[in-house]
């Protein structure tokens, strides 16, 4: 599951892409409570895999192997989430086992959730099997 350094190092990444701050962009989607986080930030993905070693990571991408609700998540899990438009890059997701390549289910022919709802879904099933712990 992400940790709230993970989220608040993609919340500064954001933040940096917007020109906004990344604390008024936190206070904003996190009800303020960024006083509750320890933050950590990455420039690159190498960097940021390194933070993360030891951790279960999850791609989410639409040609996902299985779905979300058929994985089961353990504390310290990570999920990948790529852009809206063009999801994961190749090489990143060659890098990630397939069985830890998971999808949303969508309705043929509808479009992709959007990102900040993709990751709600994925995240709250994984702090839900985990007893909201």
């Amino acid at each position: 599951m992400l940790t709230h350094a993970q989220v608040w190092s993609a919340i500064d990444r954001l933040a940096g892409r917007t020109g906004l701050s990344a604390s008024g962009l936190a206070r904003r989607a996190g009800l303020d409570y960024d006083e509750l986080a320890s933050v950590s930030t990455y420039r690159t993905l190498p960097a940021c895999l390194e933070g993360l070693a030891g951790a279960r990571l999850f791609a989410v991408e639409t040609g996902g192997d299985a779905s979300y609700c058929d994985r089961r998540y353990r504390p310290g899990d990570a999920f990948l989430f790529g852009s809206e438009r063009c999801g994961l890059p190749s090489p990143v997701l060659a890098a990630i086992a397939a069985d830890l390549q998971i999808r949303i289910p969508m309705r043929a022919g509808n479009r992709s959730l959007n990102l900040a709802n993709a990751v709600a879904v994925v995240v709250y099933e994984a702090w839900r099997q985990n007893g909201f712990s």
